[in-house]
């Protein structure tokens, strides 16, 4: 719509025109530069942070390396003491037949109590119900006296590990 005001100069329009332009844009190039300034800044702040993450990331490899590197260090420095008693067992006079079964024994003894300090439980099952979860039948026979289903002789003992079965018991089975 046109300004029909007869004492209006129009002039005036141009001038009042060019300084609104002109603090326009100065408006806007400095708001433009505040932004550029402010972008440059989330700019560097989402590097540092993907840095820091990728850092972390080498981090918790690194240590999980580590874990699974020395996982087993105290089970094996527990059975150091074990292969020293070996040593000595083999280095001892073969003439002397029962230290000798003694200290193995002894030996055996001080295996298996490292192994159930680090979780390890034993399978027997002789005499009781043959379970297939942890029992790996060989073969079934006639037991007289013997409930069907009960193991009568055991082959090679069983292992669980932290309630995983490591290896079943090698057993016969009453028929």
């Amino acid at each position: 719509m046109e300004n029909t005001d007869p004492t209006r100069n129009p002039a005036d329009d141009e001038s009042i025109d060019e300084s609104t332009l002109a603090s326009g844009e100065e408006a806007l190039s400095q708001l433009m530069a505040d932004y550029e300034i402010k972008l440059g800044e989330m700019r560097e702040l989402v590097l540092r942070e993907r840095a820091e993450l990728d850092n972390q990331r080498k981090r918790l490899q690194r240590d999980l390396d580590q874990a699974r590197k020395f996982a087993n260090e105290r089970l094996l420095g527990e059975l150091l003491p074990v292969i020293d008693n070996l040593e000595r067992a083999l280095a001892a006079d073969k003439g002397e037949q029962a230290g000798l079964h003694a200290g193995v024994e002894m030996i055996l003894k001080q295996l298996l109590g490292v192994a159930t300090s680090a979780g390890l439980v034993i399978i027997d099952p002789l005499g009781e119900t043959f379970n297939p979860e942890h029992h790996q039948a060989v073969s079934m026979v006639e037991a007289d006296g013997q409930k069907s289903n009960t193991v009568v002789a055991v082959f090679q003992k069983g292992y669980v590990l932290n309630e995983r079965l490591l290896r079943p018991a090698m057993v016969n089975v009453a028929q």
